[in-house]
């Protein structure tokens, strides 16, 4: 299950994760599992969301695509209808799954997080993509996050310190969740000044 947070603030955009994994209802201690939640992606961010599998299909793919973009919407959707495709050429494990609301769509029965120097990205379970300003959060914690983004969002803040808290009240309310907590963080470009014409 677990958290992850996307906090834009003070000229940085950081993603942090919790670290907690669970088989079922069980838990494995941090000093007997290493589960890195977020992974570089050329200049980028990505964290998922549900299943643990993803972490290995993702490392996998991404070995196959060393040069994959995240850059705006249009590349990151791209990556994700890509990445759909390649689940079912490549991993016959997969399901076709499709929502039990009768949508037309697939449901990849996870959600992810995309940072970058243009921001925060959400991708739904349907690979649709949405750009966020200031902050959001997934996960089975991500309720109990976004509550703590909201009480504790300023755009002068530390996003950071921000992104931390946020991870740390979905681990103490949220049993799929736990510390320690992952981080990273991208210094944004300065807004370009206009010069006057004189």
């Amino acid at each position: 299950m677990s958290v992850a947070v996307a906090v834009q603030a003070s000229g940085q955009v950081v993603i942090a994760a919790d670290s907690k994994r669970t088989f079922g209802s069980g838990a494995v201690p941090q000093d007997n599992l290493s589960d890195a939640k977020i992974r570089k992606v050329g200049g980028a961010y990505l964290a998922a969301t549900g299943w643990g599998i993803y972490a290995n299909i993702l490392d996998d793919h991404l070995a196959r695509r060393p040069r994959a973009r995240l850059t705006d919407s249009a590349s990151i959707f791209q990556f994700f209808t890509h990445l759909w495709k390649v689940l079912h050429e490549r991993y016959s494990l997969v399901n076709d799954q499709c929502s039990g609301d009768d949508s037309p769509f697939g449901d990849m029965d996870a959600s992810f997080l995309v940072t970058n120097r243009t921001g925060i990205y959400y991708v739904a379970c349907d690979m649709s993509v949405t750009r966020f300003e200031q902050y959001c959060a997934i996960g089975s914690g991500g309720s109990y996050a976004m509550g703590a983004l909201h009480a504790l969002y300023r755009p002068s803040g530390d996003a950071a310190r921000i992104a931390t808290r946020a991870v740390e009240a979905a681990s103490a309310l949220d049993i799929y969740c736990g510390p320690p907590v992952q981080l990273e963080a991208i210094t944004l470009p300065a807004p370009r000044t206009r010069r006057r014409k004189r």
